[in-house]
């Protein structure tokens, strides 16, 4: 990194932590510490929701997805703002009339305490586990690439968010996201212009585009429906409508980390046109991430990629007995690429003529070469495991890392690491602030002490965001690497969120369901679910499904078995 791109770089970061801590300073009690003064506007609080879903993992590996899979990954998408419509109408006021400070705190008066403890415990866990992820992620990729220590790169980005949070409490987040989201997207929008701007001077856009979708990667919306596979196939529109939408359900509706951002607003009013501000746009910010990384895809076939992304994996081959081996493969993969530049440039060509015939005959060719290419690159992955069995090979999380590296002029690296670091930093000062909130309200104050001063709570508060933030730190030191960053996230979502909103649906609209039945059948449901992920080949989002109506259906039975048995002792 040069000169300029430091200065961009600290000067971004440091700016946003000052602003954070100077604008929300001096929170003296739970209700502005823990909401914020219910003081937030409605584009506040979507830009918040937003970020905080917006992790550094978003922009690391949203463009490697695209680059290796497509546009399809929008799909998982589809279902988002059907939620923030049914979340707007339902769930909204009823938080709002009770006065929450979270989600779960509604459960007891519903239920009981220990369905509340339940929901706020599998919160917890799951929460807490990608709170590491989130800090991990861009921290193990950015040590690789920059070649700084991993547990250093995991202190800074943790420690920084630790410092704004414990700062101003939820207010402090709020505020801070407005500022990350603008560096994050104009960011994105600088790389998006950058890697159009360096396709060659005889390529079009629309030259680009349609390579693309030749070479199967506008791949943006699958209706196709097969029983026997369609299960197993994580990406397209009937998974994306139903697996989709129970998952921003349960996230947007009962994750903690979001409810607190809409639950600081100023009015139901405001809260709602936060959600419907984030439905509305967070479809086309994913399109236009995965777009950038389809344009990067169109970029490397005029300009020869990495044999493997993750060249710091790929170097330490060099110093093996597999050295000669590797050497062969990188004369092999230039002699391909210069094959399927030449291909690819017939295909272009091919394109512009609309000749049926020499479009098909061009894509057979470049289909060859890259499938030609992608054996090679099998053949790189399996010396990288030959020569350290515990390396990862899977590269789509650093392919966008490495082009802006490699390719990007001075001050615009800074940038996208600010971008990087901003969403690492914004999803992450969520999930702490939402950790504290949960830990202090329903458990340390619901169960513990219950009678302490607003400045006691407050003082509890921020030290459980520093407890949760150190252990989100030391989970990301000894973390090892997921198979792709982005899916582990929501995996660990699915595998919990489906329990939760289950128990929030019961709440809401099946009041003939007791305390008893439903903790009961949320038990069952999660080990339906954990059961579907241990022993099952069912694409992780429909685990979202499946633990929903688990918890609806052994509730169902279990009241009925209950009742049944009162009115049996009532008899006798």
């Amino acid at each position: 990194m040069r000169l300029l791109d430091w200065i961009v770089l600290l000067g971004t970061l440091g700016f946003i932590v000052s602003y954070g801590v100077w604008k929300t300073r001096g929170s003296k009690d739970i209700e502005g510490y823990l909401k914020g003064d219910n003081s937030m506007k409605w584009w506040t609080i979507g830009l918040s929701i937003m970020a905080t879903q917006a992790s550094a993992i978003t922009f690391l590996s949203t463009p490697g997805q695209a680059y290796e899979d497509g546009m399809r990954f929008v799909q998982f998408y589809f279902g988002l703002p059907i939620a923030m419509v049914i979340i707007s109408v339902t769930i909204i006021p009823i938080f709002y009339r009770l006065k929450v400070y979270t989600a779960y705190e509604y459960l007891e008066n519903r239920f009981d305490l220990k369905t509340r403890s339940l929901a706020a415990m599998l919160f917890l866990v799951q929460r807490g586990l990608a709170a590491g992820i989130t800090i991990y992620a861009p921290a193990i990729i950015m040590s690789t690439i920059l070649g700084w220590n991993l547990t250093v790169t995991n202190l800074i980005l943790g420690g920084l968010v630790i410092i704004y949070t414990l700062s101003g409490g939820t207010k402090a987040v709020s505020v801070t996201q407005k500022q990350q989201m603008a560096v994050m997207i104009g960011g994105m929008l600088v790389a998006g212009f950058m890697v159009v701007h360096y396709l060659p001077e005889d390529v079009s856009f629309g030259d680009a585009v349609a390579v693309a979708g030749k070479m199967g990667k506008m791949n943006i919306v699958d209706f196709s429906w097969d029983w026997e596979t369609s299960w197993n196939d994580r990406y397209n529109f009937w998974s994306g409508m139903t697996g989709g939408l129970f998952l921003a359900l349960s996230y947007f509706g009962t994750d903690q980390s979001q409810v607190a951002r809409y639950l600081g607003g100023r009015s139901v009013a405001e809260s709602r046109l936060g959600l419907l501000f984030n439905g509305l746009l967070k479809i086309p910010m994913q399109f236009m991430i995965l777009f950038i990384g389809v344009m990067v895809f169109i970029f490397y076939q005029f300009n020869q990629p990495p044999l493997f992304f993750n060249e710091a994996a790929k170097n330490k081959i060099h110093n093996t007995e597999y050295a000669a081996d590797l050497e062969k493969l990188e004369a092999r993969h230039t002699t391909l690429f210069e094959q399927k530049q030449l291909a690819v440039r017939g295909l272009v060509s091919a394109l512009r003529t609309e000749n049926d015939a020499a479009i098909d005959a061009a894509q057979a060719e470049v289909e060859s070469i890259t499938s030609a290419s992608s054996d090679v690159r099998t053949e790189v992955k399996s010396l990288i495991s030959k020569a350290d069995p515990e390396a990862e090979t899977r590269d789509t999380d650093y392919v966008f890392i490495s082009f802006v590296m490699k390719y990007l002029p001075a001050g615009l690296v800074g940038l996208l690491l600010a971008v990087i670091f901003s969403a690492a930093m914004s999803s992450t000062a969520s999930e702490l602030n939402a950790l504290a909130s949960t830990t202090v309200v329903d458990i340390y104050k619901r169960s513990v002490k219950q009678d302490g001063s607003d400045l006691h709570y407050v003082r509890v508060s921020k030290l459980f965001t520093a407890a949760w933030g150190s252990l989100a730190i030391i989970f990301a030191t000894y973390a090892s690497m997921l198979d792709n960053l982005i899916q582990a996230v929501n995996i660990i979502g699915s595998i919990f969120y489906g329990t939760i909103l289950g128990i929030f649906l019961v709440a809401f609209y099946f009041k003939y369901i007791k305390g008893h039945a439903v903790f009961l059948g949320a038990l069952l449901a999660e080990a339906v679910v954990l059961y579907c992920f241990k022993y099952t080949d069912i694409a992780f989002l429909w685990f979202n499904v499946i633990g929903c109506v688990a918890v609806i259906v052994f509730g169902t039975i279990l009241q009925v078995i209950i009742n049944q048995r009162k009115r049996v002792k009532q008899a006798a």
